[in-house]
């Protein structure tokens, strides 16, 4: 009975908030058996549309194709539901930080979130902390500073429906909602009937009128309706005649709203998946790989084309770049808050680039949401537990900045610099996550490091440690017998390099590292890496090394820093859409002879790589990585002034221009020099006359050896 009663409660608190276009969120707490009863009892007796019960296996009575497991939340984002319960009581259960987010956000007006826990939530790691725990370290042997930490959030707020399993739920108070959140306007009384809030209307008109080289951003927090304004908007350039647009994201769920929308708009259309024809018109899904290699073929793009990015955050930057240079119509769309990739990350790496090359292009942003009220409980809940909206607090202008190791268990108590820190991140990183969250309160191995002005950070470093395998284990791993959780550069090295060592000595990552806006370009990231290094030195590390896209910028700060290129990847990475490279430093005598060894194997591999299996690499990338070589000796300069000044065939002197290349390099030439590149690209990477004419915008062999001629002249008297 006292089930049956509380369950009554929760469906007319469910019909109150619907009044309120807001959303709610219940806290079921209990033994595993008892919370799946009561809330399959909520379940069954409210007729919800589209429930879901996110969970590793579904309980018994739960309707088949209802349950979704955690690692498949993002196959969701398209859609729309009422009433979300999430699992984190029952045997191999856990709370999934990523999954909540993505989820939370397709819950509409009047919906309830439903998340189960033990009584004693937080007092130990739950079965989602078995991604965390690396070699050598066990689940359950891990700090649960992260699940603490909701449940002291829970018990604090004044939201949360609290409901413990065999009792009648705890309802707090509804505060009055805010009057213009009670009703979307109607349709008949906003500029554009097709769009719910003025500010989805004035999207739709702008990229409907969006000229040639302007392009668009327009940035939204969850819920607010810009995937559908893309929709909308192609339902109006396909009715106006337009031959074909095309979409991308970083995976077909988010696109599903914007396909919606259209075949809604345009019942005279064709649906077949993510392709949608009317007559002979047309909008298509490419994924982003797909599309950067054909515009790389120039098969797609030029004059006339359009493109649509949505969730342009979590795509790397460089393919971002590539395309804005072969659509003349672009416009992205990124979310400003979200459960990955984040608008902070994209305006830090991305919008410089956008600024250089279309000085012209517009932004804007859309603030009022569309699936619950502007007052809506459940998003600012939300916000507060993964941190969200976390922002990188000011500092002060004046005070001395310091260094200081700051130690989880203490930012896991400090709600104000734990926001500040993880804020940093945020803004800093492209792809910050909330399950970054709980790797910095309770991954093993995690160093934090802060430059801080009072209790106000401007950097911060994470690192990890790595390696110190015993030597039977080295060898099965470099062996590819075993695969270990974690270590990602140690055993990289090991199967990539062959090398034992990497694995048995001592090496320290930077994982991240952050440097608050106005501070940036006055050397707190260099200070930050010398404070770490020195810490790792103190701590008998053996190398302190770093991963990260190749770009010409970073491999120069990295290499000022003693830094030494180890490994680069030989595909992008699907992340950053960059070469992964690997760059060390060492620290104690064991890790010279580690370092030197594996440079001089890179060094040896790197021009056949160049020639073959990276002749796609950009030249400026492998000048970059070709720093470190060889001097040039007389007999090179003697080759490379007869190349320069009379008429010997570079062909014929190739390895004196190679050697000119590094010798450049050597003296300060910047690795995006033009002469430089064009050697690169000729005398490395083997680029055709044709490809090396299309890209001068030359005609014939001829006029390709003059241009090569003369950046042999260029450099040789540098």
């Amino acid at each position: 009975m006292v089930e049956e009663a509380g369950v009554g409660r929760l469906l007319e608190r469910a019909g109150a908030l619907a009044s309120r276009r807001w959303r709610g969120l219940v806290w079921l707490s209990g033994e595993a058996g008892d919370c799946r009863r009561a809330a399959l009892a909520l379940w069954q007796a409210g007729g919800w549309q589209a429930p879901l019960w996110v969970a590793p296996a579904p309980p018994p009575g739960l309707p088949e194709g209802a349950c979704l497991a955690p690692g498949r939340a993002r196959t969701r984002l398209g859609g729309e539901q009422d009433l979300l319960v999430v699992d984190a009581v029952s045997a191999g259960a856990g709370f999934d930080p990523d999954a909540f987010g993505a989820l939370a956000g397709t819950l509409r007006a009047g919906g309830l979130l439903v998340v189960m826990t033990p009584p004693d939530w937080g007092a130990h790691p739950d079965a989602d902390y078995a991604r965390l725990a690396e070699h050598p370290f066990l689940p359950e042997r891990l700090t649960a500073r992260y699940l603490g930490r909701l449940a002291r959030l829970l018990a604090a707020a004044p939201e949360p429906i609290r409901w413990r399993a065999g009792e009648a739920p705890l309802l707090p108070p509804l505060a009055e909602p805010a009057l213009q959140a009670l009703a979307p306007e109607p349709s008949s009384q906003r500029a554009d009937p097709d769009c719910l809030t003025d500010d989805q209307a004035e999207a739709v008109a702008r990229l409907v009128r969006q000229r040639r080289r302007r392009p668009l951003v327009i940035t939204a927090d969850r819920g607010r309706g810009k995937s559908a304004a893309l929709g909308i908007a192609c339902a109006r350039l396909l009715a106006a005649g337009e031959a074909e647009i095309l979409v991308t994201a970083p995976r077909p769920a988010a696109v599903e709203s914007l396909f919606e929308r259209l075949a809604t708009l345009c019942p005279g259309g064709e649906r077949q998946g993510l392709d949608f024809r009317l007559g002979d018109r047309r909008v298509r899904f490419v994924a982003p790989d797909e599309l950067t290699r054909l515009a790389q073929a120039g098969a797609t793009g030029g004059a006339g084309a359009r493109l649509l990015v949505d969730e342009a955050a979590a795509i790397p930057a460089a393919l971002l770049g590539e395309w804005l240079g072969a659509f003349p119509r672009i416009a992205f769309a990124t979310t400003v808050h979200g459960y990955e990739g984040s608008g902070r990350g994209f305006a830090v790496r991305f919008l410089p680039r956008l600024a250089r090359e279309a000085p012209n292009w517009q932004g804007l942003h859309l603030g009022e949401p569309i699936r619950w009220a502007a007052d809506d409980p459940l998003e600012g809940l939300v916000n507060r537990l993964l941190l969200l909206d976390a922002e990188p607090t000011g500092a002060p202008s004046d005070g001395d900045v310091v260094w200081q190791r700051v130690l989880p268990a203490e930012l896991a108590e400090d709600e104000s610099r734990l926001r500040a820190l993880f804020g940093l991140l945020v803004q800093a990183h492209y792809r910050t996550t909330p399950a970054d969250l709980r790797r910095l309160l309770d991954g093993p191995g995690v160093g934090i490091g802060a430059l801080m002005v009072d209790r106000y950070p401007l950097g911060v470093v994470l690192t990890g440690d790595e390696g110190g395998f015993d030597a039977e284990l080295a060898e099965r791993v470099a062996r590819g017998e075993r695969r270990p959780r974690g270590h990602l550069m140690a055993q990289s090295l090991a199967a990539h390099a062959g090398s034992r060592e990497a694995l048995t000595a001592r090496l320290r990552r930077v994982v991240r590292i952050a440097v608050a806006q106005p501070q940036r370009r006055a050397g707190l990231g260099r200070r930050l890496i010398e404070a770490e290094a020195e810490q790792a030195r103190r701590d008998g590390v053996d190398l302190f090394g770093a991963s990260f896209g190749a770009e010409p910028g970073l491999l120069a700060f990295w290499r000022s820093l003693g830094f030494v290129t180890l490994r680069l990847g030989l595909t992008r990475e699907t992340a950053t859409g960059e070469h992964a490279v690997m760059m060390a430093r060492p620290l104690t005598e064991r890790g010279e002879v580690l370092v030197e060894g594996l440079a001089a194997r890179f060094r040896r591999a790197l021009p056949g790589l160049l020639a073959f299996e990276l002749r796609g690499l950009a030249p400026e990338i492998a000048a970059a990585l070709l720093a470190d070589g060889p001097a040039l000796d007389a007999a090179d300069r003697r080759d490379v002034e007869d190349v320069a000044f009379a008429q010997r065939e570079p062909a014929l002197a190739r390895p004196a221009l190679q050697a000119l290349v590094r010798h450049a390099l050597a003296r300060g030439v910047p690795a995006g020099d033009a002469s430089l590149c064009l050697l690169v690209a000729w005398g490395f990477q083997g680029a055709s006359s044709e490809r090396l004419a299309a890209l001068l915008g030359v005609t014939g062999r001829r006029e390709v050896t003059a241009r090569l001629r003369q950046a042999a002249a260029a450099l040789i008297q540098w």
